[in-house]
């Protein structure tokens, strides 16, 4: 296929791709027969939604795309057990994950017992001293105490610590990869079991357990009776599921859409808080749960107190919120600066081994386990390949992996778990965790690689920039970006519209921050654009377009809504730019 605008190397290394073209023959259709704008029909396309459904497409309801909780196994069990153990008033004890999916399941459950009139008590391990999942000694303490356990964004992996709670009844309400069997527990709610069908592999735990709540409400109905409302929980699960990074596809699309809404309102004291201190100020949207809201979430379990995040977003005491949302955010502070530490120590030892093999991966003495997921991720980000971190303490490693579309990395570091490489290792496609020997570390990453390049990531060429199409600067309006959004929300296997504007003239450049660059673009025909590009500084593009001396580019990236002084203008989010050649 050919580069879209000739495009084969940017200013930032890349070659531009546009729609193939059946995308583009079914863009145009969709135009004429749904008089819908061009752009909007390019990402509608490209995103695989058909003409006759793309007025649907773009109001998901939940109404429409929400699933019998029953099909998922062992729900009924799970639904009527917790529904026991809340009308009897037992003693119910929640095991949670210490990321953002798991502080917002814990939440949901904490928050609809609450309604109950119960009280349930939070475990969340500690993420250095404990380990991701349950562990022997805290589900028999917890057993020992509660009759009934509920483990969420966890346990389906977890049968010896599962074993240990057997003192009491264990719901696991999962989505990570499950194994050949399952764990010792009453039920094992999750989409990824191996005898799923896989038609909800995409919902994240968070959206596992809303499924739990809708079940239980159904049977209080059934009762005759009237059960906590469940609307008002969707921020929640929003947050869970953009955070932890699942497919914005199905129905997990109209959970963030109607999420984003509740949350608009305010309500929830403790993201409230947060959000202020975050410096939000406009109605929230997917960049926001995923980049400003889940961090400082996910910080107390990264690099502080496992269980703030959890206690956050279930307080009702407005001191706490504020009390915890400023904890976070310093602790995020403080994560961001051991995150960068272990970056350049990571990105440099990556490269001394080649961006170029079938896995990308680096381990280090010390480095804080906290941060290696992200490092990952970065690593992931930089050279296109599935990416390993890992740090090293005492003889044992403990580390993340981030995966590329198309790579299932979970499956692969769950046979090298049962093949003897890894003390224990799973997760799902995307992302994954392991423990590793040190002294078995590279042959462990051997086997990865192999494993890797047999599903063709070997073959990966340097990051394409994929783009809808072209815009020009006077279409570029704002109730075409609100429409736009409307295609949304966007992330994970569903990324947001690319736009390219061809042969701009750059005007007044600025650089702010660290880094970034500010800049104005105009056609010459009298349109002129805003733009703001993160990163500029270290990518190339703060010095070739501040020194642009009257030449002109094709700029490419993400257009935006603006809002200044109440007043609302197009930004384009530029992330990429070329030279117009005549």
């Amino acid at each position: 296929m050919s580069s879209f605008l000739n495009v084969e190397a940017s200013l930032t290394g890349r070659r531009w791709v546009g729609l193939d073209p059946e995308q583009d023959r079914m863009a145009q259709a969709m135009a004429q027969q749904t008089n819908l704008p061009q752009p909007l029909c390019q990402t509608l396309s490209r995103l695989g939604v058909p003409a006759a459904q793309a007025e649907r497409y773009l109001t998901p309801t939940l109404k429409e795309l929400l699933p019998d909780p029953s099909v998922l196994r062992d729900m009924d069990i799970a639904a009527e057990r917790i529904l026991r153990a809340a009308q009897a008033s037992e003693k119910i004890a929640i095991f949670a994950d210490y990321d953002v999916d798991g502080a917002t399941s814990a939440a949901l459950l904490i928050n609809w017992l609450r309604d109950m009139g119960l009280s349930a008590t939070l475990y969340i391990p500690d993420r250095i001293d404990e380990g991701y999942g349950p562990n022997e000694p805290a589900m028999q303490a917890l057993a020992a105490e509660h009759d009934l356990i509920i483990c969420v964004d966890c346990g389906t992996l977890s049968h010896d610590a599962l074993d240990a709670g057997s003192a009491a009844d264990i719901i696991v309400l999962d989505h990570h990869l499950g194994g050949e069997t399952l764990p010792p527990a009453l039920a094992v709610v999750n989409p990824n079991r191996q005898d799923e069908t896989g038609d909800l592999a995409h919902l994240c735990a968070a959206g596992v357990v809303f499924l739990t709540l809708v079940a239980l409400n159904r049977l209080l109905k059934n009762q005759g009776k009237t059960g906590p409302d469940l609307i008002a929980l969707l921020d929640l699960v929003a947050l869970g599921t953009v955070a932890d990074v699942a497919p914005l596809i199905g129905v997990n699309r109209a959970l963030v859409v109607q999420g984003l809404k509740v949350m608009g309102q305010r309500n929830r004291i403790g993201i409230k808080a947060l959000a202020d201190i975050a410096r939000m100020d406009t109605a929230p949207t997917s960049y926001h749960l995923g980049f400003l809201l889940g961090p400082r979430i996910n910080a107390g379990g990264r690099v502080g107190t496992p269980d703030l995040g959890a206690r956050l977003l279930s307080t009702l005491d407005n001191s706490e919120a504020e009390a915890l949302s400023e904890r976070l955010d310093a602790l995020n502070t403080e994560r961001r600066e051991i995150e960068e530490q272990v970056r350049i120590a990571a990105l440099a030892q990556a490269e001394t081994r080649g961006f170029d093999t079938p896995l990308v991966w680096a381990a280090g003495q010390g480095w804080h386990p906290g941060v290696v997921g992200i490092v990952a991720s970065r690593l992931k980000e930089a050279t296109n390949r599935p990416s390993v971190v890992i740090g090293l303490e005492d003889g044992i490693g403990k580390g993340s992996a981030r995966s590329i579309t198309g790579i299932d990395l979970g499956a692969q570091i769950q046979r090298l778990a049962m093949e003897g490489h890894l003390i224990k290792g799973g997760g799902h496609k995307m992302a994954a965790g392991l423990t590793v020997a040190e002294d078995k570390l590279e042959s462990a990453m051997v086997r990865l690689s192999e494993l890797m390049e047999k599903q063709g990531t070997g073959k990966l060429g340097p990051r394409d920039l994929r783009l809808d199409g072209l815009m020009m600067a006077s279409a570029a309006s704002v109730p075409l970006v609100e429409q736009l959004e409307k295609a949304g929300p966007f992330g994970a296997g569903a990324a947001a519209p690319r736009f390219a504007f061809p042969d701009q003239q750059i005007g007044f450049t600025k650089e702010v921050g660290q880094g970034h660059l500010k800049l104005s673009f105009s056609d010459g025909m009298g349109a002129k654009i805003d733009a703001i590009s993160f990163g500029a500084a270290e990518n190339g593009l703060l010095q070739a377009l501040s020194n642009h001396k009257g030449a002109r580019f094709h700029l490419a990236g993400r257009v935006e809504i603006n809002t200044w002084q109440g007043r609302q203008s197009v930004q384009l989010r530029l992330e990429d730019a070329a030279p117009a050649s005549h």
